[in-house]
C-alpha cells in the first residue's frame, strides 16, 4: 500500500475536525475523498503532509511512518500537496514558480528534463513562461499549480479541490490532465466537490461527513446513495 492513513484524529482547539479516519491509496490508483464544505477533507490532506498535527493514529507512506516528520522531509519522500486555492507566488513568473517546485532537488539535468515534460503537458505555460502568475486565467493557474507539484517528482499527488472556480470546459480538460498524470505512474488522492470530475477520474472513493468516513467504494457505483448525495449537496 502506497499510503495508509490509520485511524487519525485532528483537533482545532477543542473541536475535533477529523474523527478516526482511515484511508488507503494503492500504488497507481486515483482515490477520491468527497464531502460537504467543512467535513474535514482539506484537513486530512494537511495532516498527511504534516502541516497540521494529528492527535491520534498513524500515517504510513511507502512503508515508512511519516506523521512525526517535517513537511519538507515528507516532500522529499515523494508526497506532494497541491492545496485548495493554488497558493502560487503571484508576482513571480510562471517559470520561477515551476522551478520553485524543484527546490529540494539537486539533480539539475533531471530538473531541466522534467521542466520540459511539464511544458509539453501544458503548452500554455510555455507560452506564458515569462508572465507573472497573477496574470494567468483560473484554469492556467491551476495548470501552473499542478506543474509546480510535478516538479517535486511526486510518487503521490494530493489534489485539493482542483476544479474550484473553473468553467465546465476547463474542468473537462482537468479530468484529462489528472488521468494523464496517473497514467504516467503517479498515484493521486483527490479531494473534490465536482461530482462529474470525481466519478470520472477516481478508482474508488471515501465519503466524509463531519470529520468521519461514512461510506467507501467505487463512486460510480454508489452515487445514488443518499449519503453521497448529502456529501455533494451539503
Amino acid at each position: 500500500m502506497l499510503l495508509n492513513v490509520k485511524n487519525i484524529r485532528v483537533n482545532y482547539s477543542k473541536a475535533e475536525a477529523v474523527r478516526g479516519v482511515s484511508i488507503e491509496v494503492p500504488e497507481g490508483c486515483v482515490v477520491g475523498i468527497i464531502g460537504a464544505n467543512g467535513a474535514g477533507k482539506s484537513t486530512i490532506l494537511k495532516a498527511i503532509v504534516g502541516t497540521v498535527p494529528i492527535t491520534h493514529g498513524e500515517i504510513w507512506f511507502s512503508d515508512k511512518k511519516i506523521n512525526n516528520l517535517k513537511t519538507h522531509k515528507i516532500v522529499e519522500l515523494g508526497l506532494v500537496h497541491i492545496p485548495e486555492g493554488r497558493h502560487l507566488f503571484p508576482y513571480m513568473s510562471v517559470l520561477a514558480n515551476l522551478k520553485l517546485g524543484a527546490y529540494l532537488r539537486k539533480d539539475k539535468a533531471a530538473i531541466k528534463k522534467d521542466l520540459n515534460v511539464v511544458f509539453e503537458r501544458f503548452p500554455r505555460l510555455y507560452e506564458r513562461r515569462e508572465q507573472q502568475a497573477s496574470t494567468l486565467s483560473g484554469g492556467e493557474q491551476q495548470m501552473l499549480a499542478i506543474g509546480r507539484g510535478l516538479m517535486a517528482k511526486p510518487k503521490l499527488l494530493l489534489l485539493d479541490e482542483p476544479s474550484l472556480g473553473l468553467a465546465p470546459m476547463v474542468v473537462q480538460e482537468l479530468a484529462c490532465i489528472i488521468s494523464d498524470i496517473n497514467k504516467s505512474g503517479i498515484s493521486i488522492l483527490l479531494v473534490e466537490q465536482n461530482a462529474g470530475l470525481a466519478t470520472k477520474v477516481t478508482d474508488m472513493g471515501y465519503v466524509l461527513e463531519v470529520g468521519k468516513i461514512v461510506l467507501e467504494g467505487k463512486l460510480k457505483e454508489i452515487m445514488g446513495n443518499e449519503i453521497v448525495k448529502r456529501a455533494f449537496l451539503g
